[in-house]
């Protein structure tokens, strides 16, 4: 663990803001972007007042002591009191333990909207004083240019193998489910600019949650956690079609699949069964909806759940318990990591983990990083999979990768 500067002393001030403007315009550009935003609303930051990095399964919980950390030894001043002012921390994970790169970015900046009000907040060191000048200019949002693409660790050629034979092995009986990945890296002329893919997927997948972490950047669907006060909110997404598999009724042909049911079901009863010993009371719809987006729809289904007073927990300390779900994991979920691990083979990163927020009080918003790409200077690595069954088709599952991975490509061509 890792924590720099070294003081958590730390200085924060909410106030009211006038905003006119989308809240992705306000990026100023070339100081690591941070964004979590879904049909305008949500939070943008940037800069870094304090900062936290970890690994191995005991990363939620030390992001949480350390947070908790920041928060107890900083003062606060807020004229705003709305989820998402006062000091907050982007945050994201790896999908899997043995890997580097999790963390908590305690921004310099943050400017947020909910509904007609907006707010901004900054956060300095002690001694620092606030600036109440208006807020920086952004520079020029810089196209990548020209893009060629290039196989990374795992082909779409190798990803068929890899489902072909995980196939094979659920067929024998070795488990239910598993849910494998493949990346793709896009390479431009100039260096990508954060801001450019943000605003591409956040205009083409509006009710998808926006969001940049670390040169993470994405627009996710899928809602792990949402945590206010005592309610806990859930959107797990699993089953998927797209109109070249169906024709035009997607959502009629996901509701009839029983390939696709089962996927969903797998999904719901993990999440399920890993926050039921941790709240009081936990709602599991009966039955899916169809979420129709631009690229591909989604079985999906909200899970809500209230927490006990008497047994408070933060929403880090929750996503230790729920990550990760059958929805990226597999069912069970030890056997499908562990396959995932001998098949797969492919570092994910922080693709598949938790990404979002968190707040003083120890609630948020997290997601999961899907529909993205890890972007280095001119390169960007995309990442794609699904969830795998018995009764899987390979070459399905290779096109419905792709098509997944679209939105992405579509974002970063403008």
């Amino acid at each position: 663990m890792t924590l720099a500067p070294p003081t958590t002393a730390l200085r924060v001030r909410t106030r009211p803001l006038q905003l006119d403007g989308p809240l992705l315009d306000v990026l100023p550009g070339g100081a690591g972007e941070l964004s979590w935003v879904r049909e305008g609303d949500g939070l943008v930051g940037w800069g870094c007042a304090a900062r936290f990095t970890g690994s191995g399964r005991s990363r939620f919980a030390d992001a949480d002591t350390w947070w908790r950390a920041v928060v107890a030894g900083s003062a606060v001043t807020d004229d705003v009191r709305l989820p998402g002012t006062g000091a907050v921390a982007f945050g994201s994970f790896t999908f899997d333990p043995g890997s580097p790169g999790s963390a908590l970015v305690v921004p310099r900046v943050v400017v947020g909207r909910r509904g007609d009000r907006a707010w901004v907040t900054e956060i300095v060191p002690p001694g620092t004083e606030f600036d109440d000048a208006p807020l920086p200019a952004p520079s020029p949002v810089r196209p990548g240019g020209r893009l060629r693409y290039s196989d990374n660790e795992v082909s779409a050629t190798r990803y068929r193998g890899v489902v072909a034979e995980a196939v094979e092995r659920m067929q024998a009986g070795e488990l239910d489910k598993v849910v494998l990945a493949h990346d793709l890296l896009a390479h431009a002329d100039t260096p990508l600019d954060a801001r450019f893919l943000l605003r591409g997927l956040s205009t083409r997948y509006p009710t998808c949650w926006s969001f940049a972490v670390d040169g993470l950047v994405g627009a996710t669907p899928e809602l792990l956690l949402r945590l206010h006060g005592r309610t806990l909110e859930s959107r797990v997404l699993a089953g998927t079609m797209w109109p070249a598999t169906t024709g035009d009724d997607v959502g009629g042909a996901l509701i009839a699949s029983a390939k696709d049911r089962r996927e969903h079901a797998y999904a719901v009863d993990s999440l399920a069964a890993s926050l039921r010993p941790l709240v009081a009371e936990l709602q599991v719809p009966e039955a899916p909806q169809v979420l129709t987006l631009p690229n591909v729809s989604h079985l999906a289904s909200d899970v809500r759940a209230r927490l006990d007073p008497q047994r408070p927990v933060s929403l880090l300390t929750l996503l230790e318990a729920v990550h990760p779900t059958a929805a990226v994991g597999g069912t069970p979920t030890p056997d499908a990591m562990a396959m995932i691990a001998e098949i797969e083979g492919m570092d994910r990163g922080r693709y598949a983990g938790p990404v979002g927020w968190v707040d003083a009080e120890g609630g948020g918003e997290m997601g999961i990083a899907l529909r993205c790409a890890e972007l280095t200077g001119h390169t960007a690595r995309l990442f794609a999979g699904g969830g795998i069954v018995a009764d899987s088709d390979p070459d399905a599952e290779v096109c419905e990768a792709a098509a997944k991975m679209r939105a992405v490509r579509d974002a970063l061509a403008g």
